[in-house]
């Protein structure tokens, strides 16, 4: 569709020509345009209407500017009668989501723990949130109070005391009074839920940097850590970078006992929080306190043992070496913060990131640095403004809508959509190593793609995959330039060099130590936070990018190539559960492991291989895995699969069909199918395509949009995050797989 001039809604997300990717949106006061402004009200009334039903927004406020932006809205009157009717109506209207920068942008809110952080660091360093965006999240605080009274981990969650302190602390920050209705309902939960004294490690935290909670009233976050040498099995450089990172900026303000100074503010909630007077609370006693509605990984023995010798052990630590300590994690904060331009890896430690910074010193340009950042966290939908969980999934959004467009047998009528995703591909992949990366624990980063954008720059293994394979999948288009070769052989290489001795892949880096460390998982919350494990969906996405490119380059490292093909393969069919599926761990659930697991286990990675042993494994696995996720479609045709997968790790059917479960699910069999791996199965089985088909073209809404359900997202086990555009992207990529594979269909 053809862009015009126009005046959006209120709330607008412009294109950053310098930093590419980029998402912060802006709050145009001069706008004018009332149907827009009435569209937006509407969406927001109807969440408002439907919030305990339907916790997770529909992004309608990106979908109301670009529909003003480009004029296009369609509304189909008569249904789709084909695959190639459907598929090409939902393809025009997700390009049309599309930015001219050339990513998609979406929601990548969810968790509730991450915006008071925020909230807590502007009020402390003075950074100034304007009005607008101070109402809106206020709005998006109480979109998201349970009906009990409490908040949650996340937004379909049932309520915590983590999710419920900090979320009513951020309200009265933003200002709402202690007597407001909604405010006293929140205060009622957390008392009849034994007050603030039980919130988890982190919310201890951060409720002792605001100065509502006392800083031994917390297990020690010793920064002394930091000096020990690397080859201690627990130096905190072995742990996963999402872990060391947070709690590196974490022990610096323990190891500084710092906090807000203490005002009128904070004295109120010193009464409001608890059950008892605040002068009288014994707080070390209080160190392992966490509420049962909390608990996803208990304390252990070992760990309490621990924690008891640190604490008393704490008082002999001469001030030289505590200052040398804050020194150097400061050293190692200040390297993050330069390497990716103050965006920092993740937004717990941006936010504390900022906090060191000030701490440190208030007027530096590191902290006019961070600040200048906060906003691309930001995401404003009908249900008010959130924090990310990171500075967005531009990148990884974008790899899998560039091929499922490619799959789609429709690319060229998209010429110009390729173009630009393909541009955005290009620019985002990351050219340079971070400095010294030995002394701060950084694997390489030249040659891969981030999840996000350039500027974040954090190396992963399975966004590189999935950028490397959308670039060379691409390459079918004559329009479309390729990378130069080296770039694609830098991408091989790093995928290469994060294979772990199992076999398998982790995300940011390999797994630096055993599993036994975790055992000291502080964070009472979170499962499997401690290191890097392999997973079946990094281990999936590499071996399938190595095929990929061995299309275009078969004489590149051949044999390294063909023995890692091995080895991940050998892992993915070793930790096949018995029941056929494979756990996903980024993803809901069990569907989205199995698809994943499928994807890797293709007649090219078989056939490179060259082992009838692995080939006959693989046959039997494959079956299995097909026979699992038939097994799980629901009477509609569809399937669906609840987030409680993911916490209980145990296959959990969701009250409807969702259109993301039935396009991961679909793409699984349609993978065996194509590979004709189990021709027994791929005879079967399409019947039960051709309903998943009617299924998603019945779901689909009269401009070519699917509906939002329910959260699709996980990270460490317990908490869901959003993924708004995966309602596109999954069933565009299986219709065109589908048509691709077993031909047209009437429908």
């Amino acid at each position: 569709a053809g862009h015009r001039n126009w005046k959006g809604a209120m709330w607008k997300l412009p294109i950053d020509k310098v930093s590419i990717g980029r998402q912060a949106w802006v709050f145009d006061e001069s706008d004018t345009n009332v149907e827009a402004q009435k569209e937006v009200e509407a969406a927001r009334e109807n969440f408002v209407k439907n919030r305990f039903t339907q916790q997770h927004s529909s992004d309608m406020i990106l979908r109301v500017q670009q529909k003003h932006k480009s004029g296009f809205n369609p509304e189909y009157t008569d249904p789709a009668t084909s695959v190639e009717e459907t598929l090409r109506r939902a393809m025009k209207f997700y390009s049309n989501l599309q930015l001219e920068d050339g990513h998609w942008p979406g929601d990548y809110g969810g968790p509730m723990f991450l915006m008071p952080g925020l909230i807590i660091a502007c009020e402390i360093t003075g950074f100034k949130l304007s009005e607008h965006h101070k109402r809106e999240m206020v709005r998006y605080l109480y979109n998201h109070q349970n009906e009990d009274g409490g908040w949650g981990l996340h937004i379909e969650h049932h309520s915590t005391m983590f999710g419920s302190a900090l979320s009513y602390l951020s309200l009265r920050i933003l200002g709402e009074p202690a007597d407001e209705p909604r405010i006293v309902k929140g205060r009622k939960w957390i008392h009849a839920n034994g007050g603030a004294l039980s919130i988890p490690s982190w919310g201890k935290f951060w409720l002792a940097v605001y100065g509502v909670y006392e800083w031994n009233g917390l297990n020690p976050l010793p920064p002394e850590m930091w000096l020990l040498p690397y080859w201690v099995p627990f130096h905190p450089g072995r742990f996963w970078c999402h872990c060391r990172i947070v709690y590196l900026p974490m022990s610096n303000l323990y190891g500084r006992r710092a906090h807000a100074p203490i005002g009128d503010l904070q004295r109120a909630l010193r009464e409001e929080l608890y059950t008892e007077d605040y002068d009288s609370i014994h707080w070390p006693s209080q160190r392992n306190n966490c509420c049962a509605k909390d608990t996803y990984t208990k304390h252990n023995f070992i760990q309490n043992a621990l924690w008891s010798v640190l604490f008393h052990l704490e008082r002999f630590i001469p001030s030289f070496l505590r200052r040398k300590a804050i020194a150097e994690t400061m050293d190692h904060i200040h390297h993050e913060d330069r390497c990716t331009n103050y965006i920092d890896i993740g937004p717990v430690n941006k936010v504390i990131n900022l906090l060191c910074c000030w701490f440190e010193d208030p007027s530096s340009e590191a902290v006019k640095k961070h600040q200048a950042r906060i906003l691309d966290y930001l995401w404003v939908a009908e249900d008010g403004m959130k924090m990310q969980g990171y500075n967005g999934s531009q990148l990884w959004d974008t790899a899998f809508a560039t091929q499922a467009f490619c799959e789609s047998g429709m690319g060229e009528e998209f010429k110009e959509v390729m173009m630009r995703a393909h541009k955005y591909i290009d620019n985002s992949q990351v050219r340079d190593d971070s400095p010294n990366m030995s002394k701060y624990y950084r694997h390489w980063s030249k040659g891969a793609w981030p999840f996000s954008t350039r500027d974040h720059g954090w190396p992963i293994s399975d966004c590189t995959s999935e950028g490397l394979k959308a670039s060379l999948s691409c390459q079918r288009f004559d329009f479309i330039h390729p990378l130069a070769d080296q770039r694609y052989f830098d991408a091989v290489n790093i995928i290469l060099s994060y294979q772990n001795k199992d076999g398998g892949w982790a995300t940011y880096e390999n797994t630096r130590t055993g599993p036994w460390v975790e055992y000291l998982n502080p964070s009472e919350v979170f499962g499997n936070i401690m290191i890097d494990y392999s997973y079946v969906e990094c281990s999936s996405a590499c071996i399938q990018s190595m095929l990929t490119f061995k299309k275009r380059f078969p004489d590149f490292k051949t044999d390294v190539i063909k023995a890692s093909v091995r080895r991940g393969i050998e892992f993915i069919l070793s930790i096949q559960r018995d029941d056929g599926s494979w756990y996903g761990s980024w993803a809901v659930c069990f569907t989205y492991g199995t698809w994943f697991g499928l994807e890797a286990l293709t007649s090219e990675a078989i056939k490179l291989i060259d082992d009838p042993k692995i080939t006959e494994r693989a046959r039997v696995a494959v079956s299995k895995a097909c026979s699992f996720i038939l097994s799980k479609q629901r009477e509609d045709g569809g399937w669906g699969e609840s987030y409680l997968s993911s916490q209980d790790k145990v296959y959990s059917q969701s009250k409807d069909s969702q259109v993301v479960n039935t396009g991961w699910a679909m793409l699984g069999l349609l993978a065996a199918r194509e590979a004709k791996a189990e021709p027994a199965i791929s005879d079967s089985v399409l019947g039960k395509l051709k309903r998943g088909v009617r299924f998603l073209n019945k779901s689909m809404e009269k401009n070519g949009d699917f509906p939002q359900q329910h959260i699709s997202g996980v990270f460490n086990h317990n908490c869901m995050i959003t993924y708004a555009n995966y309602r596109n992207i999954f069933p565009i990529w299986a219709l065109g797989r589908f048509r691709s594979v077993c031909g047209e269909m009437e429908i």
